[in-house]
């Protein structure tokens, strides 16, 4: 859908809540592994998203000059763990896979919380 003053062309891509087609709605695709409640919270909460800012090229990679960490949900509907996997592999990213979806930053935190702790000891290490 385009948005309010959105160049043309460009569109809104927020998530809808419902199944429509092979696509499983909010709650089983991007909040899968979230309770009911919260991933209600989390549609209704959404923010505005513009297909062109996913698309923009963005420079340099920060992870060709600096080390990576990765945390790879091997549930997540939104991004296929496989193709994950590849992009932490090239990155040369310390990886962490964790039973999860695509939120873990939700659903796993003591996870997530461990890898930048990882990260940071690593970085006063250096």
């Amino acid at each position: 859908m385009q948005y309010p003053g959105s160049p043309q062309g460009d569109y809104d891509a927020y998530l809808k809540t419902a199944p429509n087609g092979a696509y499983k709605g909010f709650a089983d695709c991007f909040a899968n592994g979230a309770p009911g409640a919260q991933a209600k919270l989390l549609a209704a909460g959404q923010r505005p998203f513009a297909v062109s800012a996913g698309s923009e090229p963005s420079g340099t990679p920060a992870w060709q000059t600096i080390p990576a960490w990765a945390v790879v949900g091997t549930a997540d509907h939104v991004i296929p763990p496989a193709e994950q996997l590849a992009m932490a592999t090239r990155a040369g990213a310390h990886i962490t896979e964790v039973n999860a979806g695509h939120l873990s930053l939700i659903t796993r935190p003591d996870v997530v919380t461990a890898v930048i702790l990882d990260a940071a000891r690593a970085a006063d290490r250096s």
